[in-house]
């Protein structure tokens, strides 16, 4: 079995010249590695070669492998993807293979920073794809050297050779391990063209179910975080932060906390001026330097600070929620209206995303209209390893362990403020305890390394639990009013959906056409399906704090439209499958806004394996509640069925079934466990959780009062359906998350209206015995 081995030492020089010295027999194959004497090396490999964390691909003399997963994981599973798609080209023996985090890839290009490993972005959906072309690449050009060397050893072309299992085989029969080939493959000059990679017959790892690399570490306790890293003389540190974004600090008395033991300093923190949002301090902030983290919060604790609110002081998410409300149920000027007067149309949407056909012509002459409204509350990340970061800067050096998911957005954090040269700055990234896109962001980053400049020493910046969930950049919530008219045959002829919500692009540096684009897809369900289609934001104006989360824009997006088109059904009287189906309508290529086109036929293809595994031929029967939802997104589909229960008052989800189809599946095992996590978290979300803000500041501080899910409020089984595919593979890491919640509400709705209807009947049958 593989394993991951990510806990580095820190060599001396001495010991770093020794052991390079008596190096011998190591083939490296990537880009160029780091050759600083201090790099961090997997305790495993400091044995007879020291090639540290710079490449792709390392062979040693013994034949052991080790694989450097360039991509954060932040529990997405791609520190084994990525390294089993190097090693199935390479045709390595996966049990000899070690995986290692390669952490930040960068050199110096005349002071600019050179990205060693191109793609480093964790959680976002986008690393298999990234990777399927240069890392098939690498480890196919490890495979041609090593062919190469035993070609010169047998004197035999090497297209008369074969690989298999970590070995060069001979038309004899001959094997020569890899081992023993690396020292002469080292040598062989890389070839000026690219190296032909396998056709997909020749697979063996790639498509074939893999265990988590860390998995054994993981439920053993001894997988290191980010949170668990320490250099021997660092200061910890914890802050409070004003709870404004925009207030400021108007008295202050540290005298207790600095008189407590183990205290360092009590310094304050603010945000720098003109910065985006993410790249410096997300608020003012009162910070304790302390030997230990019980004097730290000790102090902490005895801080006498009175903060004063800004403009955001005065917003509420009730007021929020109103003005959205009033936004998306305002009449909608007409396109001439526009054109003639738009600086006095107050109720005009922000941004037109989309607009097919003639809606409010075709609306007029349709035989049936359908309105609804969805609101969606604000949500935290809440990520289980709380922000955190572990940072020494020293007079010409910068070393960060920091749980990113963006370690070239924390590099760009860490040069501003030391001032460094790219190869100066060396940024450690070990397993992250979920990202959810807070990660992209890195304020806590900045405050690390300020308060190591500060004190001039390593600083292990901790946040508590509740500065994690009071100083977050939330995804915003969102009213939607969709307009549906429908014509004889039962066809939709229009849809009409406006959403109001504060974009998460606001105060980033994105131009105001473009702040829509964090809040809905222009090409999402039912786009390209329905004739005449209007997607209409309004933006809200906010101070409130927002930023990235997972599976935006689709997540809200998907629970509104899905939602809808069981409400279209509903008002049809018809099953709410037939009523998907016949939207679908034929399996074709509907072309995509931007590029690109959507197979309806893929989807249809999901939407029935659900319904088929969930017996959805019973919907109209059975006591129980069943929902449905389906959706596309870059490339890959989705859909979802649940099954819930009413006991009295109490709602149970009996059963869930998703299938995707991402095209090529690189582990299916861990794409099943992938789409079973997302799954939860998008019903926990669904079922528990909301933020609440009041003065500008938000009501929910802890996991007491932003309850995630338990396991008995979660389904007790759930099926999970894989599409096999030869298409490129698509991304994985949130594709479940859009479909889960509207195929639960459309399952409560079905079990909520079964009730109503049956207690009448039940009581007129009492009543006659």
């Amino acid at each position: 079995m593989s394993r991951r081995t990510d806990t580095p030492a820190l060599p001396q020089r001495r010991r770093f010249l020794q052991v390079l010295a008596g190096t011998a027999g190591a083939l490296i194959v990537g880009v160029r590695y780091a050759e600083a004497g201090d790099a961090p090396v997997p305790p495993a490999m400091l044995g007879d070669a020291l090639y540290g964390l710079g490449a792709y691909v390392r062979i040693d003399a013994d034949g052991n492998v080790l694989i450097g997963a360039r991509d954060p994981d932040t529990g997405t599973g791609v520190a084994t993807s990525l390294p089993r798609i190097v090693a199935d080209e390479l045709d390595a023996d996966w049990s000899r293979v070690s995986v290692v985090p390669l952490g930040l890839g960068v050199e110096n290009g005349n002071g600019e920073p050179r990205w060693s490993y191109g793609h480093q972005l964790g959680g976002t959906g986008s690393s298999i794809s990234a990777a399927w072309t240069d890392l098939r690449q690498a480890g196919a050009l490890a495979r041609w050297l090593l062919m190469q060397a035993a070609a010169r050893r047998l004197g035999v072309p090497a297209d008369r050779l074969r690989t298999q299992g970590g070995a060069v085989i001979s038309p004899d029969g001959r094997r020569f391990d890899y081992g023993s080939l690396a020292e002469a493959a080292s040598k062989v000059a890389p070839p000026t063209a690219p190296v032909a990679v396998k056709t997909p017959d020749r697979y063996t790892l790639i498509g074939q179910p893999a265990g988590d690399v860390d998995a054994r570490a993981i439920v053993t306790g001894q997988t290191q975080f980010a949170i668990d890293s320490y250099f021997g003389d660092a200061l910890v540190a914890v802050l409070v932060h004003c709870p404004w974004i925009d207030g400021s600090l108007v008295n202050k008395d540290f005298r207790e906390a600095e008189a407590v033991k183990g205290v360092f300093k009590v310094v304050e923190l603010k945000p720098e001026p003109g910065l985006l949002p993410g790249e410096t301090p997300l608020a003012p902030s009162v910070a304790v330097l302390a030997e230990d983290t019980w004097s730290a919060l000790q102090a902490r604790a005895r801080l006498k600070l009175e903060w004063k609110p800004g403009p955001s002081g005065s917003e509420s998410s009730a007021a929020l929620e109103q003005q959205a409300t009033e936004l998306v149920s305002a009449k909608t000027p007409s396109a001439k209206e526009l054109a003639a007067n738009p600086a006095s149309q107050p109720i005009a949407p922000t941004t037109r995303v989309r607009n097919d056909g003639d809606v409010d012509g075709m609306a007029k002459k349709a035989a049936r209209r359908v309105d609804a409204t969805y609101v969606q509350p604000w949500l935290a990340h809440a990520t289980a390893e709380p922000m955190n970061c572990l940072v020494r800067v020293d007079k010409d050096r910068a070393v960060l362990v920091a749980p990113t998911q963006a370690p070239q957005r924390a590099w760009s954090v860490v040069q501003r403020l030391t001032g460094f040269k790219p190869d100066q700055i060396e940024i450690r990234v070990p397993r992250v305890g979920g990202g959810y896109g807070r990660r992209l962001d890195h304020d806590f980053v900045a405050e690390a390394v300020m308060l190591a400049k500060l004190a001039d020493r390593p600083v292990r910046l901790l946040w508590t639990r509740e500065e994690d969930l009071a100083h977050d950049y939330y995804r915003s919530a969102s009213v939607y009013r969709l307009s549906a008219t429908l014509d004889a045959k039962r066809q939709i002829v229009t849809w009409d959906q406006r959403m109001a919500s504060a974009s998460a692009l606001a105060r980033r540096g994105a131009p105001e056409q473009r702040l829509w684009t964090s809040e809905v897809d222009v090409n999402q369900l039912p786009a390209g399906l329905v004739p005449n289609y209007r997607s209409d934001w309004y933006a809200l104006q906010s101070a409130l704090p927002r930023g990235p989360h997972r599976g935006m824009p689709h997540v809200a997006n998907a629970f509104a439209v899905e939602s809808f088109v069981d409400e279209i059904a509903n008002a049809l009287k018809e099953d709410p499958l037939a009523t998907r189906l016949r939207l679908l309508g034929d399996a074709r290529q509907v072309p995509l806004q931007g590029g690109g086109t959507f197979d309806t036929g893929r989807l249809l293809n999901v939407l029935k394996l659900v319904a088929d595994r969930i017996e959805w031929k019973n919907w109209l029967r059975t006591v129980n509640g069943l929902g449905i939802a389906c959706w596309h997104m870059d490339g890959a589909y989705v859909a979802h069925a649940v099954e819930t229960s009413l006991q009295g008052q109490k709602l149970n989800i009996e059963r869930v079934v998703c299938a995707v189809d991402v095209g090529r599946v690189i582990n299916p095992l861990g794409l099943e466990g992938q789409i079973a996590g997302a799954t939860l978290d998008a019903l926990s979300a669904a079922l528990n959780l909301a933020v609440t803000f009041k003065d500008g500041q938000p009501q929910q501080r802890s996991y007491k009062d932003y309850p995630l899910a338990s396991m008995a409020q979660l389904p007790d089984a759930m099926d999970v359906i894989i599409v096999p595919g030869d298409r490129d593979p698509a991304g994985a890491s949130f594709l479940a998350m859009p479909t889960a919640a509207p195929a639960l509400a459309n399952a409560v709705f079905r079990v909520s209206a079964v009730r109503v209807r049956r207690l009448p009947l039940m009581r007129e049958l009492l009543r006659l015995l």
